[in-house]
């Protein structure tokens, strides 16, 4: 006798076809679909699915909870959209594998406004041991992808250089073994030293590893290139993929606010990659705002060598001067003004989350560079930035593509993060389906269920088909969106009355049960 019945609603099984209705059982961690009459069968627990929506748990391809959902293993902000899996190490930034623990503190220290902390000292190493450490302990599952800073760490270490042949020797052996551990592919995020400081043969050499074991090239492209043309980032990425055959996922894609070509451009770019043959997608998120470490606005040059390196470069009269050159902020007037900062952990400046830095600066009677370098000191570097990202308006092109996901690139930090946070995939269901129409449910739903499960090559998840993983979502598609805001963006979607993660309820009712039946994908033997 199955656990659970989820009777009467419209099952949208993630196919992109149209839906049916059905009875969905829960049978353990397995789903069955029982189409016609199922009055005859029984459960422990039956749900009333009426005017509901049910539809396979949603996938999001670019996480950056894998430290912060220690601390939080409800993982509220994102199982309360739907989200019952989700891949880490994403941007180039994987917490494993490391050679020591100092090198893994100095990692997380770097990129702490970005990923935050974990309750306690990160006490592993190899990827092996990371996973572990979420199996039965968190809300979602976790699937993980290797990040090309820690492999350069690895192999070079911190510092601006090229890559000799032994060390790319070294970089593709622990490429290779992080594979065989578990890992869905290789990431990158060029610009986040220092994996920003790989060349494109590196990266080269590197997919080509991972694309053996099946993996995928994810990245977030080198921002340095726009001075060679808007595309330019993404043309390299198409290039690594065509020379190593890798495929490649362009990750939060989207016709920024400063690009100098329009939209069909960026798609066309896709879709020349397919037509050549190239094995091309990307995410995109639903909000106009970015999110990251405001270590991200200075310069490489100031971060060659970690994060002691960086701390001194804050600190240094004539290093400041260099990076104020730099970082002008008359140069763009707009971006400075319409961003904010938030991720404060001293008290006293607790009264500075969600202002620009041009408001922190007059608070502090500051330049607001000035402000900003200090901040960054006082916070030992771990404030995170939101601003203006995607061009609003060419924002539905993106997301009703049939080459593009959804995908949050969430930061769960400080009291005042990008809305998308608590708010990205039920604000595609709600206002860009429901209101806009611009594209439909089906379409909505498989870009947040089969297809990045294809994309992973997770062979059982992402669809409602007899035997695949009971990860399931219900929903009410009159109901369901997001209240997030800019102003108030700590507020939960509406609409997600029942979430499922391996067969167990998560949110009943709407409300978090406090099951943890989360574990680690591995590439290989997802399922267990």
């Amino acid at each position: 006798m199955p656990e659970l019945l989820i009777r009467g609603g419209l099952v949208i099984d993630g196919s992109g076809s149209p839906g049916f209705r059905a009875t969905v059982a829960v049978d353990g961690e397995a789903v069955r679909i029982h189409r016609g009459d199922a009055t005859h069968l029984t459960a422990a627990r039956a749900i009333d699915a009426d005017g509901l929506v049910v539809c396979p748990g949603f996938i999001d391809l670019h996480s950056h909870a894998g430290l912060t959902i220690f601390g939080e293993p409800d993982h509220d902000p994102k199982v309360r959209q739907g989200v019952t899996t989700e891949l880490i190490g994403i941007d180039g930034i994987s917490h494993a594998p490391f050679r020591s623990h100092e090198e893994l503190q100095r990692f997380i220290w770097l990129d702490s406004g970005l990923n935050g902390y974990p309750p306690h000292p990160a006490d592993w190493l190899t990827v092996a041991d990371l996973l572990s450490r979420y199996d039965g302990k968190v809300a979602v599952n976790i699937a993980y992808i290797l990040g090309n800073s820690p492999v350069r760490i690895w192999g070079v270490g911190w510092n601006d250089r090229p890559a000799t042949g032994s060390d790319l020797g070294e970089m593709k052996a622990i490429t290779r073994e992080a594979m065989e551990e578990g890992a869905w592919g290789l990431s990158t995020g060029l610009d986040y030293p220092p994996g920003a400081y790989a060349s494109t043969d590196e990266l080269v050499e590197l997919a080509e590893v991972s694309a053996r074991f099946g993996g995928m090239y994810h990245t977030h492209t080198r921002g340095a290139l726009r001075a060679q043309g808007s595309l330019a980032p993404f043309e390299e990425a198409i290039e690594i993929g065509r020379r190593s055959g890798s495929p490649v996922h362009l990750t939060h894609y989207y016709q920024s606010s400063m690009s100098s070509v329009g939209h069909h451009e960026f798609l066309e770019l896709v879709e020349d990659g397919r037509a050549e043959g190239l094995d091309v997608t990307f995410d995109c998120y639903t909000y106009p705002y970015s999110s990251t470490t405001a270590t991200i606005l200075l310069p490489n040059w100031a971060k060659d060598g970690g994060p002691e390196r960086l701390m001194t470069a804050l600190s240094d009269a004539d290093e400041r001067a260099r990076m104020k050159g730099e970082m002008d902020t008359r140069d763009s007037p707009d971006r400075w003004a319409a961003s904010w900062l938030t991720t404060f952990t001293q008290p006293e400046n607790a009264q500075y989350s969600g202002k620009s830095m041009e408001q922190i600066a007059e608070l502090r009677s500051q330049e607001p560079l000035d402000a900003f370098f200090d901040l960054l000191v006082e916070e030992n570097l771990g404030i995170s930035w939101v601003g203006i990202g995607p061009r609003e308006e060419s924002l539905p092109a993106f997301l009703s593509h049939p080459y593009g996901m959804i995908a949050s690139d969430a930061m769960l930090l400080g009291e005042h993060p990008s809305p998308r946070t608590y708010g990205c995939f039920p604000h595609l269901l709600g206002h860009f389906v429901r209101k806009e129409r611009y594209l439909g449910l089906e379409e909505a739903i498989r870009k947040m269920t089969s297809f990045p499960a294809q994309r992973l090559g997770v062979p059982d998840r992402g669809l409602l088909r007899d035997g695949f993983k009971a990860d399931i979502v219900v929903f009410d598609p009159a109901t369901v969106g997001a209240p997030a805001t800019r102003a108030e963006p700590k507020q939960y979607a509406t609409g997600i009355e029942h979430v499922i993660v391996n067969g167990r309820s998560v949110i009943d009712g709407g409300e978090h049960t406090g099951a943890l039946p989360g574990r680690s994908l591995r590439r290989g033997r997802a399922s267990t």
